[in-house]
Formats: C-alpha cells, structure tokens, sequence
C-alpha cells in the first residue's frame, strides 16, 4: 500500500495519542503491584495499551514502506516525521 508523508504524520500522531492515554491512565491508577487494580481498569488498561502497540506498529511499518517505494533511508523518513509530530520522545518508551 502507498503512503504518504501526511498519512505518515497522522499515523505517528494517532500512535503519540494512543501513547499518551496509557502513560495518563498509569499515572491515574498506580502500579497494579502497588494499589490492585478493578478488573475493568485491568481491561481498559489493556486495550489502550494493545491500541498503542497496534498503532505503532503500523506507522513503523508504514514508514519502512514508504522509504522502499520513495528510495529513501528509513531512519531519515523516522526522523523526518519526528519532526512533523514535534516527537521527540525515547521510541522504545516514556
């Protein structure tokens, strides 16, 4: 599938807002080893956490393409949409 650099952007932005949903309700709720959490907070921590996941995986994916198909190098096309976010974050985590 052909991507564009706009679809990219967006694609990182949905990802960022996915991130910052897990990083809010952590903050909110504590560590589970802590404070124990409900069964519904477990659940709805879980599936913010797999839409993150889910969703960065896609916008790796979609870069790693749109690099092949634009001859360009991956790094620089992550870079590049870095930019465009205002992301820049450690990738691997908070």
């Amino acid at each position: 599938m052909a991507h564009t650099f706009e679809e990219l952007v967006e694609k990182q932005r949905a990802a960022d807002q996915a991130r910052a949903r897990v990083k809010e309700m952590r903050d909110a709720l504590g560590a589970p080893a802590h404070e124990p959490w409900t069964e519904v907070q477990t659940e709805t921590y879980e599936t913010a956490w797999r839409a993150w996941r889910d969703l960065s995986r896609d916008v790796q994916a979609a870069m790693g393409e749109y690099a092949k198909d634009e001859g360009l190098d991956r790094a620089e096309v992550v870079a590049d949409v870095e930019r465009a976010t205002g992301d820049s974050s450690d990738p691997a985590g908070d």
